[in-house]
């Protein structure tokens, strides 16, 4: 393989990182607190609000039910608006900021249901407001809940930012059909798969790690107090 082919390599590679890094944060920053608003306006939520939480789960299952290659499409002229072009990396994490916020919601409101029920009356019951039941019970208790969700976004993401190179989004993804299939080079082709096979590997058990560390010094805390 030569030289010019390993730096493409290592630029695309880069370029992936970009595109998921950003967008699984961005993600995470809106559907963290959507998924809590799901769960909050639920009807056996403590600020039940069916109305809102209908139309909200509406428009979440909506985004969710759109397969990704017809989502980077149809968003063209919003992510043109944003970025300012509708290719290369920047362009692609416009969609895959979309499709991971209501992905990361619904799998945060997932993890929320999971909360013993009697940890939030025996709060009330001391007067807790909603939000210090938010912040010292729902949130940390389903913690661990959480970063598994963000886990399964983020290797998630990177099937989509190869996805996004069907469209001139930069990354592996792009690589992959411009010099392996393009080309006909199924040998790119084959290190573009095993690269994000790795990839996801790497991302899973380190997810995977994490979630039972976090799980374990909660078992910790509760034997302390």
């Amino acid at each position: 393989m030569s030289s010019e082919l390993l730096n493409l390599f290592f630029t695309s590679f880069l370029e992936t990182l970009v595109m998921v890094g950003i967008s699984s944060g961005v993600g995470a920053l809106m559907g963290i607190p959507l998924g809590v608003m799901l769960n909050i306006t639920d009807e056996h939520g403590i600020l039940p609000h069916p109305v809102f939480n209908r139309v909200m789960g509406l428009l979440v299952n909506a985004v969710r039910s759109t397969p990704f290659i017809i989502l980077l499409v149809a968003v063209i002229p919003f992510t043109r608006f944003i970025t300012g072009t509708s290719i290369g990396t920047g362009a692609a994490v416009v969609p895959l900021t979309i499709a991971a916020t209501p992905f990361i919601a619904r799998l945060v409101e997932s993890a929320l249901r999971e909360v013993d029920t009697g940890l939030i009356e025996a709060a009330q019951a001391m007067g807790a407001t909603d939000g210090q039941i938010i912040r010292k019970i729902l949130l940390p208790e389903a913690f661990p809940g959480i970063i598994a969700g963000l886990t399964i976004t983020v290797v998630s993401l990177v099937g989509y930012s190869a996805m996004a190179g069907a469209i001139g989004g930069g990354g592996l993804g792009d690589l992959g059909i411009r010099y392996g299939y393009q080309r006909f080079l199924p040998e790119v082709m084959a290190a573009v798969v095993l690269i994000l096979i790795a990839f996801v590997q790497i991302v899973q058990s380190l997810g995977d790690r994490l979630v039972r560390h976090v799980s374990h010094r909660g078992r910790i805390l509760q034997v302390k107090t």
